[in-house]
């Protein structure tokens, strides 16, 4: 059994859930580095929400489902349990949801730096597309179970 699978089935157990309840296990961010780093901001409970470009129906979160977050060698960290699941343009992504994502100094302007040239990127590079001030993203929030 992976380290994955033993950590999700003694978070199950202690908590008296269904293996089924899992909805992903995931890294944050486009490297080992921004793993880890995002990975501790979570687990300290200091990040709790997350911006990425909508792609589909099919890829959002679910209302209370649980993920487990992965470090930069896709180690589990902690667990969460997401809370909201929003699909806005860029533009209308608020600053409470950028201090929520606990990084930098929190300010709106450093999130949408990041975000903004971060974005460019994916778009251009994985997906094929353009990115506006229009390109719809989730904004989800989440809590930290352990």
């Amino acid at each position: 059994m992976n380290s994955i699978n033993k950590f999700w089935n003694d978070f199950c157990q202690k908590h008296q859930l269904s293996p089924a309840a899992l909805e992903s296990a995931d890294a944050y961010g486009a490297n080992s580095h921004d793993a880890d780093v995002l990975s501790d901001l979570i687990n300290r409970g200091i990040k709790t929400a997350t911006t990425s470009i909508y792609t589909s129906q099919e890829d959002l979160p679910t209302v209370g489902a649980y993920s487990i977050v992965l470090n930069g060698k896709n180690e589990p960290v902690c667990v969460i349990r997401t809370k909201t699941v929003e699909i806005m343009p860029f533009k209308k992504v608020s600053p409470e949801h950028a201090y929520l994502e606990g990084e930098g100094d929190r300010s709106y302007e450093t999130w949408r730096d990041i975000h903004e040239k971060f974005f460019t990127w994916e778009c251009r590079e994985e997906l094929g597309k353009e990115f506006t001030e229009n390109t719809e993203v989730v904004c989800e929030t989440f809590i930290k179970v352990e």
